[in-house]
């Protein structure tokens, strides 16, 4: 905040609370104690014109778009593949091993999955070329009992299991016959049932990570986007002196509360966009089952974000206190970004009764706890007994930080660590 002709402070403030007299920090005015909405309407048009911000957004917006577009069209699409052939023989055991029924000997290639198509040439030389240039995944050559699959660095696993169990199946069946038997009396009790409590277990598992994933990323991007941004605007006001004329105007205590409601509500905003537009994408995937689930989880993680954004963006407006050049703040706030890192990404991998400790830790409970909900750990008490512990943090936290904040922010002199700030007098 450079100026003030757009949103000007009230001109009668209180003779008690000059700048002389602890500089802002006496009793106010009524008229300035609602100072902070005009310091956050400021903040917030400001960020909105900046042209950074708007393209950030934008492009995380397209991010997620164009990968919820890919993950549909991919899912929906078969694997194609290309045999060549250089006999009838050949052409038999492909044939066999395309059909619906050859492709359920396979295992893991269900009917539809993978098409084969089917490549006839007049010799092997010329199914080997065909591979070589590419035209093939894989030719077959060879004869009963002596089949080969072809590939260039390498035989495709798909192709190699599809045809692999077809051959595999005849070759049973034909040495059964020449041993006056059946299949059926060769594999008795050979074969080894299987059953799955929870067949959508694993896809949920994956989806469940991803969503862990997403949460710490978007929580660490607004926390690191427009932390940086509260505590580079802190410090060029210190540096330009402007502070001093914004002391005289409002107590320093409003001036903080405005920059960190506006930029509260940015950030909040933000993080609303970004859920909601990943809750529509996942609507349309094949995992709609876990929307419900999906969306609990959000809600909470909406709600612990803003208890924990708050009294970030109290400690990055500190770091930009302590500062006197903008050069400064890489150093100052080095404290803040490594509690961020600590805990966003400490509370992505842990696991078991860490996990269950993590939730309810103060800003790693905003990336555990929904993890928790996502994946049905939690009891629905849970995610209200974090927010109680994170409530009562975050209002320490911001106590000592508005005390910082307040002795620090007249201080010109030199770059200051958190120990000297706190041993200031107001």
């Amino acid at each position: 905040m450079t100026t003030t002709d757009q949103f000007p402070f009230p001109s009668d403030t209180a003779t008690d609370s000059g700048a002389g007299a602890g500089v802002g920090t006496g009793a106010a005015a009524p008229e300035t104690q609602s100072a902070w909405r005009i310091v956050a309407g400021r903040e917030i048009m400001v960020k909105l014109r900046d042209k950074n911000f708007i393209i950030s957004t934008l492009t995380t917006l397209a991010i997620m778009v164009v990968a919820f577009a890919v993950s549909f069209f991919v899912g929906g699409q078969t694997e194609s593949k290309t045999l060549a052939v250089a006999s009838p023989e050949a052409v038999a055991v492909a044939e066999q091993a395309t059909t619906d029924e050859g492709a359920a000997m396979s295992g893991p290639f269900a009917p539809g999955d993978l098409e084969v198509t089917i490549s006839e040439y007049p010799d092997v030389a010329a199914a080997e070329q065909a591979v070589s240039e590419g035209d093939a995944d894989a030719a077959l050559i060879g004869a009963p009992g002596e089949w080969t699959l072809v590939g260039t660095d390498s035989v495709d696993s798909s192709l190699a299991g599809l045809i692999g169990a077809t051959v595999a199946a005849d070759a049973l069946e034909t040495n059964a016959a020449a041993a006056g038997t059946t299949v059926g009396d060769l594999t008795a009790g050979s074969e080894v049932g299987e059953r799955l409590l929870d067949p959508d277990g694993a896809a949920d598992e994956g989806v469940q990570f991803i969503a862990g994933f997403v949460f710490v990323f978007l929580f660490y991007l607004a926390a690191i986007l427009f932390g940086y941004a509260i505590a580079n605007s802190v410090v060029e006001e210190k540096q330009s002196r402007i502070v001093e004329i914004l002391a005289a105007a409002i107590p320093l205590r409003q001036l903080l509360v405005g920059k960190v409601v506006g930029a509260t509500v940015l950030a909040m905003g933000q993080m609303v966009l970004f859920v909601g537009i990943g809750l529509i994408g996942l609507s349309f995937t094949e995992y709609t089952a876990l929307l419900p689930a999906m969306a609990g989880a959000a809600a909470w993680y909406l709600a612990l974000f803003v208890i924990g954004f708050v009294a970030l963006a109290c400690l990055f407006a500190v770091a930009g206190a302590l500062a006197t050049r903008a050069e400064d703040v890489q150093s100052t706030s080095s404290p803040v970004l490594t509690l961020i890192m600590i805990a966003t990404f400490g509370g992505l991998f842990v696991s078991g009764t860490w996990q269950v400790v993590a939730s309810y830790i103060p800003i790693m409970s905003t990336v555990t706890m929904p993890i928790r909900l996502v994946e049905g750990t939690a009891a629905w008490w849970e995610p209200i007994v974090a927010m109680i512990v994170s409530l009562v943090a975050a209002a320490l936290v911001i106590g000592v930080a508005e005390r910082i904040y307040r002795r620090s922010i007249m201080q010109t002199g030199r770059k200051l660590t958190y120990r000297e700030a706190l041993k200031l007098s107001d």
